[in-house]
């Protein structure tokens, strides 16, 4: 059953900013794009690097470690070498927390 986490507050992060966050054992990026708020699972299916020592291009994630990348609204690929997507978690907003849903089966 999809549980929901919270992951921290909506002023902690700055627009274009984004930050790690573990929840519910798995370490996520959570990324704030022009007040929306989006997750990634915080590693690179092409080398297993965190993304979230990455920087932003436009509403991309670039991996430090071989430049792939990752759209972070929906966790797919953009530029190879990765070829595989990346979990993609719904996020909201409640009274000002933002909150992360693992919707990974178990």
């Amino acid at each position: 059953m999809p549980q929901w986490f919270e992951a921290g507050r909506v002023g902690d992060l700055a627009d274009r900013e984004w930050t790690m966050r573990v929840i519910n054992d798995t370490e996520v990026a959570i990324f704030n794009l022009d007040g929306e708020y989006f997750a990634l699972e915080d590693v690179c299916s092409h080398y297993g690097s965190p993304l979230s020592t990455g920087w932003l291009e436009g509403d991309r994630i670039v991996c430090p470690r071989h430049l792939a990348e990752f759209c972070v609204r929906t966790g797919e690929v953009r530029k190879a070498p990765a070829h595989e997507p990346v979990h993609s978690f719904p996020v909201r907003v409640r009274a000002g927390l933002i909150e992360i849903c693992d919707d990974r089966e178990p």
